[in-house]
């Protein structure tokens, strides 16, 4: 028997290899699905069932390729109705992968047809438990992102949740390994360990979701109590996993499309394309096309594109790093954003070699901000609520990255202002889209608030610091 954990650190997601006898099992698997295949071939092993914890929203899950690419046969639990060939399991239900089998568990709470998958070994042992987005570890998924579907209140999914965990999972041996979907750095929960495999009898320890004393109200409270707004992109991706989505493979030759700066700059002036610019913030500062998006590849790429850019259908044009073409538009379709029209041929740099026009952001390092009459300035931090509930600098003012669009009006028109976040991704993603705005009297201040700590900058803590 074989387990193979495959985690992508951007999305914080984890998708499982289950080999046994020649033959395979995926769960939960990312769009794009050849490596998969790849290594089924290269054991020698059929892949026979994909998996489904649950639709996901934060992705774009790759059952519905896998199983075109392989005949493999999709399994959803009970409930889940698809536009595509799928097996929708019963509680209980029993599926045998060469000498073992994996049980599936209904445990609705996260969403209607959230399960997860038990794996008994060859001598009919509990060996591990598959949970998706109904237990994580050190909390469990956001009862909310099933509301409409399911027509009830996220405080009544809560409680189906409570039920779940205690009458399908609490009641399985401490031996047991958890695998969940998610680790820490996902929207679809709040307190996630950075850890992304634990046993069964450590989480009933620590998680405080699975406390044997905690009643149903109180565990409705704390699972409810703080939920951010869920990002815009989520209900789209859903929509895509239930119903299916054009092959990777089309995405990839049409998004790769190399254009000449000329024929970049026309298919921008005739469509209503975003330009994305996903370099790193030192390159962006010192030079971007006007109008152009930043999220930089090395950050939480896809993510923050699905909370900034809110449609999936939006247009888009690349300016990427030389070599890192494709791995952009992946990364885009992991997140539903299929339509990419092309890619700047040659970069930014053939850009300005053609003698276009280009922008720059005004910006300052943390050690010159410091010199600065602080108290006297207009101060913005990008960073999120609880971020800035914890510390922040004195005297400035919480705009989350998030929600920047409903703060435009706070930004100064006319005199100068600063921006920041922790590290100094955030703040260059803000800054591109307030000059996109119009606002380009705006100062980055590079490094962020980490830096500002070690340079001993002023700061005042929150009476009423985070949970989180």
């Amino acid at each position: 028997m074989k387990i193979e954990q495959i985690y992508t650190g951007c999305l914080a997601q984890g998708a499982y290899y289950i080999e046994s006898k020649g033959e395979v099992a995926i769960i939960d698997p990312l769009r794009e699905v050849q490596p998969y295949i790849d290594k089924a071939n290269k054991n020698n092993a059929k892949i026979k069932y994909i998996f489904e914890t649950h639709f996901h929203a934060d992705f774009v899950s790759g059952h519905v390729t896998l199983a075109k690419e392989t005949g493999a046969t999709i399994v959803y639990g009970p409930s889940a109705e698809t536009n595509f060939e799928a097996h929708i399991a019963k509680n209980n239900e029993v599926f045998k992968i060469g000498d073992i089998t994996i049980e599936l568990l209904h445990t609705p709470g996260h969403t209607m047809e959230s399960s997860c998958y038990l794996l008994k070994d060859k001598d009919g042992k509990n060996h591990s438990l598959f949970t998706g987005d109904t237990l994580f570890l050190g909390d469990v998924g956001r009862p909310d992102l099933a509301q409409k579907s399911a027509s009830m209140t996220q405080e009544e999914l809560a409680g189906l949740l409570y039920e779940s965990l205690r009458t399908k999972i609490m009641p399985l041996e401490n031996h047991i390994t958890v695998y969940p979907a998610h680790g820490a750095g996902s929207a679809c929960g709040k307190n996630m360990m950075k850890e992304t495999v634990d046993s069964l009898g450590n989480q009933k320890k620590i998680n405080y979701a699975l406390r044997s004393d905690m009643t149903k109200e109180e565990f409705i409270k704390e699972v409810t109590d703080g939920l951010l707004p869920p990002p815009k992109y989520f209900p789209l991706n859903v929509k895509m996993n239930k119903e299916g989505y054009e092959d990777i493979k089309n995405i990839i030759k049409k998004g790769t499309k190399e254009l000449s700066p000329d024929e970049f700059e026309t298919v921008a002036n005739n469509t209503n394309a975003i330009i994305l610019d996903v370099r790193s913030e030192d390159e962006y500062i010192k030079g971007h096309i006007p109008q152009s998006i930043f999220v930089g590849l090395n950050g939480d790429f896809a993510p923050w594109v699905g909370a900034l850019i809110s449609d999936v259908k939006q247009s888009i044009l690349l300016v990427t790093p030389e070599g890192k073409e494709e791995e952009a538009v992946i990364r885009l379709s992991r997140v539903g954003f299929d339509n990419t029209l092309g890619i700047l041929k040659g970069g930014f740099t053939a850009w300005k070699k053609a003698g276009k026009e280009y922008d720059k952001v005004n910006s300052i390092s943390a050690e010159e901000f410091k010199d600065l009459k602080i108290n006297q300035l207009s101060l913005f931090d990008v960073r999120k609520k609880t971020e800035y509930n914890s510390e922040h600098l004195i005297n400035s003012i919480n705009t989350p990255l998030a929600e920047l669009n409903d703060h435009l009006e706070t930004y100064p028109d006319n005199e100068a202002f600063y921006l920041h976040c922790l590290g100094g991704y955030r703040s260059v993603i803000a800054s591109s889209i307030l000059k996109m705005r119009g606002k380009h009297n705006l100062i980055n201040v590079e490094g962020g608030f980490e830096v500002f700590k070690e340079l001993e900058i002023p700061t005042t803590e929150s009476t009423c610091p985070s949970k989180l």
